[in-house]
């Protein structure tokens, strides 16, 4: 008697069926995994409003200038961007969110007031109706 025949006769032979239909099985939720991850990787590769900030400067002790990169998908999109101005000792003195004006062309000039004088401006990133993470 062979080593699988003796298995067989004390485990129990698995049938031919259930094999398959275990192979059918991890298959579709192999493909139905691949699905979800082709279009999580999609969406999230073409957000609705992406920014950058360029640069900034400190005007005086209550005002802060930023100058803001704001790419749309296209003009419909109502976006919100916000900004932050710093101190020197790390805590945020004035901030601003702002909706970007299409029509003024990628650059946003924005003007932040400020409690004290800020020592930095940050961008805390542009949203979108849909589009929960800044960017």
């Amino acid at each position: 008697m062979s080593t699988s025949d003796a298995l067989a006769e004390r485990y129990g032979a698995a049938s031919p069926r259930g094999r398959r239909a275990v192979v059918v099985l991890a298959g579709v939720v192999a493909l139905a995994f691949l699905v979800w991850l082709a279009w999580s990787v999609w969406s999230h590769s073409r957000p609705e409003v992406t920014s950058e900030l360029e640069t900034f400067t400190i005007d005086d002790d209550h005002t802060a200038t930023a100058v803001l990169v704001v790419t749309l998908a296209n003009d419909d999109v109502e976006a919100t961007c916000t900004l932050q101005a710093i101190a020197e000792d790390h805590s945020v003195v004035g901030e601003l969110a702002f909706t970007p004006d299409p029509g003024s062309g990628k650059r946003q000039v924005q003007e932040i007031r400020t409690d004290r004088r800020a020592t930095a401006v940050q961008s805390l990133g542009c949203t979108a109706p849909g589009q929960k993470r800044p960017r």
